[in-house]
């Protein structure tokens, strides 16, 4: 039963921008970048029901008012689940958060026996990985590269290099990075790729030498679930 101050997804304004079809299913706004697909993939890994929008930079969606009602940081993805908490709708942003959410919601992904290395690796992407990744493509593939003064693109080649070299060294004689298959891969992995096929980056930051992350990115990539969550939500 819901209560009668409990929200409906109708309430939430990002719904009059990307209205829902199925407001009964976990609503996605998105776009298909390195920590977009985590949660795609998440979901396609866990079996949950959702609907994906897109949030189309290209024309400033993430800047409208309706989806800084939703993350005022504006960035994505971000998510609302209708059946949330206690059965209320949860509104969520930052990725690692999403994901968390999600494998805690499931029961999957997540598990208790080393649910702590599980969440060290987690945050070893969102404070490392991504923002070094993501400032090296900027600089080396984006705007940046028009920029003449090397120091700041060799200050984040020389950093994506040495996280790759801990990636590696992590990865030594291990399928996954915490053990077994987690959300730390599906944080981590989407990176790695970007960095090889979107930044085409991988010579500079000595990926070639890596043979631990490449084999482990193949592992990621053959991944039924994570070649569906790959393309969502689709570009116009």
């Amino acid at each position: 039963m819901t209560h009668p101050t409990q929200k409906t997804l109708s309430q939430f304004a990002i719904t009059q921008r990307w209205p829902a079809k199925d407001p009964g299913v976990i609503q996605l706004y998105s776009l298909p970048t390195p920590n977009g697909v985590k949660v795609s993939i998440a979901l396609e890994e866990m079996g949950l029901p959702y609907e994906a929008h897109l949030v189309d930079f290209g024309k400033n969606d993430q800047t409208t008012p309706e989806f800084l009602s939703l993350n005022p940081n504006n960035k994505i993805p971000a998510i609302i689940d209708p059946n949330g908490p206690n059965g209320a709708p949860l509104a969520l942003f930052e990725s690692g958060a999403i994901l968390i959410y999600l494998a805690e919601k499931t029961g999957m992904l997540l598990p208790a026996a080393n649910r702590y290395e599980v969440l060290q690796w987690l945050m070893f992407q969102m404070g490392g990985v991504g923002p070094m990744f993501g400032q090296f493509g900027f600089f080396h593939a984006y705007a940046g590269k028009e920029i003449e003064d090397p120091r700041p693109k060799e200050r984040y080649r020389a950093e994506s290099a040495r996280l790759l070299g801990v990636l590696d060294q992590a990865l030594e004689g291990r399928t996954w990075i915490a053990g077994d298959y987690s959300i730390a891969d599906i944080a981590i992995a989407p990176w790695v790729r970007n960095m090889r096929d979107g930044y085409k980056g991988g010579d500079l930051v000595d990926l070639p030498a890596r043979k631990n992350v490449l084999a482990y990115l193949e592992r990621f990539l053959a991944r039924p679930a994570v070649q569906r969550g790959l393309t969502v939500p689709a570009r116009g």
